[in-house]
């Protein structure tokens, strides 16, 4: 199994971890059932009334989508999917509140995850960064959920640098990313602690809140969404270019912010 869950019933905690260490949690085809599957199957556990999501190991929460998955795709231009869309908590009706536990590196793909929990808590080593313009790739879907999450100028910085530069888990606490910085090593503790004394709260009231703070963004997401297919469309090399700057790609260190 590529996601892992962990139930506990009797503080109402339920822990879902990417569990593909030697690939820094980088998301395939199975990670992408396993995360449907286990939201879904959180919705109608009335046990669990709070959730946290980590990855497995202190490299990295995870690196986005795992470019040797092969992902199907019809042959017409107007039925291309994004494999991503469907992952996260939000997508699958889960309204209960779901806290990010972040070690390590958080890039990319790793966004779509991080845009749909309710607040994030990172250890000291954590590091956020966008790859897709450096390898000719249009930063669209990432780069609109964290504009809801940050500010705009932060955002920008983080998706217009690439892999030249990395946010630190102290910068991203300052500009509101993060909402809790702990040790290295210590997300995870942290966050289902917070998740403990939600779970205990009346749930309908915890969901209801929920589903109130995602409806005021809602709106300003869905309509930048439309517009990103057709921006990654336009914007993307060609798959072959983008491979050969993946293969050519730099080794140096990049800048921590």
């Amino acid at each position: 199994m590529s996601v892992l869950l962990a139930l506990d019933k009797d503080t109402g905690v339920a822990v879902v971890t990417l569990d593909r260490p030697a690939r820094l949690n980088a998301i395939d085809t199975e990670t992408i059932r396993g995360l449907t599957q286990i939201w879904r199957e959180l919705r109608f556990n009335d046990s669990i009334r709070a959730v946290v999501l980590t990855g497995s190991g202190d490299r990295a929460f995870s690196t986005g989508l795992d470019r040797d998955t092969a992902v199907p795709q019809p042959d017409s231009p107007y039925m291309q999917d994004d494999p991503l869309l469907t992952v996260g908590p939000k997508a699958n009706d889960l309204w209960k509140p779901v806290i990010a536990a972040v070690e390590g590196m958080a890039c990319g793909g790793a966004f779509y995850l991080l845009g749909e929990c309710d607040f994030v808590v990172a250890g000291a080593d954590a590091e956020f960064f966008d790859p897709h313009v450096t390898y000719g790739m249009v930063s669209a879907y990432e780069s609109m959920l964290l504009a809801q999450r940050m500010p705009y100028g932060e955002a920008a910085r983080m998706m217009l640098m690439g892999t030249a530069e990395r946010t630190s888990a102290r910068r991203a606490h300052e500009v509101g990313l993060v909402s809790e910085l702990t040790e290295a090593g210590g997300a995870l503790e942290a966050a289902v602690t917070c998740a403990t004394v939600i779970a205990g709260y009346p749930p309908t009231g915890v969901q209801g809140t929920v589903r109130s703070l995602w409806a005021a963004k809602e709106a300003a997401r869905a309509a930048a969404f439309a517009q990103a297919p057709h921006l990654i469309a336009l914007g993307n090399l060609p798959g072959e270019r983008q491979a050969e700057l993946f293969a050519t790609r730099s080794v140096a260190r990049p800048r921590i912010r």
